[in-house]
């Protein structure tokens, strides 16, 4: 993976990272379940969109290595990916 596509994700990872922290420390302090479950709605949509966008990355990575074999085949298998993930 390209320098700035992987820089974008681990800054991605890192505020999730922060957000997982924040929902700990939710739960040590008894929030509100409501507060609790919003932190973790978005936690958990901000991790499928570090997915997809890793995924994004791979297939354009697989179609252009694989492109001038088996264009199709390269493109199902990205497709497989991305149904894993889905």
């Amino acid at each position: 993976m390209a320098k700035k596509p992987k820089d974008e994700i681990i800054n991605r990872l890192k505020r999730i990272e922060g957000q997982v922290r924040g929902l700990q420390r939710l739960i040590e302090e008894d929030r509100d379940c409501a507060d609790i479950v919003q932190q973790l709605s978005a936690a958990r949509k901000a991790l499928d969109k570090v997915g997809f966008l890793i995924l994004s990355h791979r297939m354009q990575e697989c179609v252009n290595k694989k492109s001038g074999g088996n264009p199709d085949k390269a493109m199902q298998e990205a497709l497989d990916l991305f149904l894993m993930l889905a």
